[in-house]
This record gives structure tokens, C-alpha cells and sequence, in this order.
């Protein structure tokens, strides 16, 4: 069973960091996915924030969050990056991880991210 798992949220200050982690399971064909960061704030729409294509080679940022944050993917371990940098309280929200195009039955249950003025 294909599974996606997202980590690596939690309480930040304005102006601080985190990195979440994306891990992919379930998929033994030796291929990889192209993968998107998605977020959703309370009371908003899901967004996009983020792309990586399956070899890492090319990336997509939200303009939203361009030159802050920085999508990454280690392959040998199945997992994809993003790095959150100066951090905004507008940057709360769950953060998800799904494929490209994303699968209904890919999303998880996201990481929480709260960012702190």
C-alpha cells in the first residue's frame, strides 16, 4: 500500500525555520514520483507551495514562498524536503506532501506548522 507521511511541523517564532520531511513507502517498481508541498491554513483552500520533479532536477515555489523555502529529495531513502526559512505567522497551516498530479488516496494526515508573531 502506497503511503505518504509527512513530519517535522511544529510551534516557530517569526523569523525561524524548520524542515519537514515527506516519506514515501509502498511503491516497489524502482521508480520515483514527482512530488508537491501543499498547505492549508484554518478556514482557507488548500494551496500549493511547492514541486520537485523525481530526480530533484527541477523545482517550483509558490510565490508565496519563493527564496524562503527550499524543496529537496533524497531518493536513497525515499524522501522528499522542505526547508521553511524565515519563517511568517502567515506561513501557518498543515502542510501536506502528495504526488504530482496528486492522488485522492495519497494524502495523509499533514504536519502542523504554527508560526508565532
Amino acid at each position: 500500500q502506497v503511503q505518504l507521511v509527512e513530519s517535522g511541523g511544529g510551534l516557530v517564532q517569526a523569523g525561524g525555520s524548520l524542515r519537514l520531511s515527506c516519506a514515501g513507502s509502498g511503491r516497489n517498481d524502482g521508480t520515483q514520483w514527482d512530488i508537491n508541498w501543499f498547505r492549508q491554513a484554518p478556514g482557507k483552500e488548500r494551496e500549493y507551495v511547492a514541486y520537485i520533479n523525481w530526480s530533484g532536477g527541477s523545482t517550483n515555489y509558490a510565490d508565496s514562498v519563493a527564496g524562503r523555502f527550499t524543496i529537496s529529495r533524497d531518493n536513497a531513502k525515499n524522501t522528499v524536503y522542505l526547508q521553511m526559512n524565515s519563517l511568517k505567522p502567515e506561513d501557518t497551516a498543515v502542510y501536506y506532501c502528495n504526488t504530482n498530479p496528486p492522488q485522492e488516496n495519497y494524502w495523509g494526515q499533514g504536519t502542523q506548522v504554527t508560526v508565532s508573531s
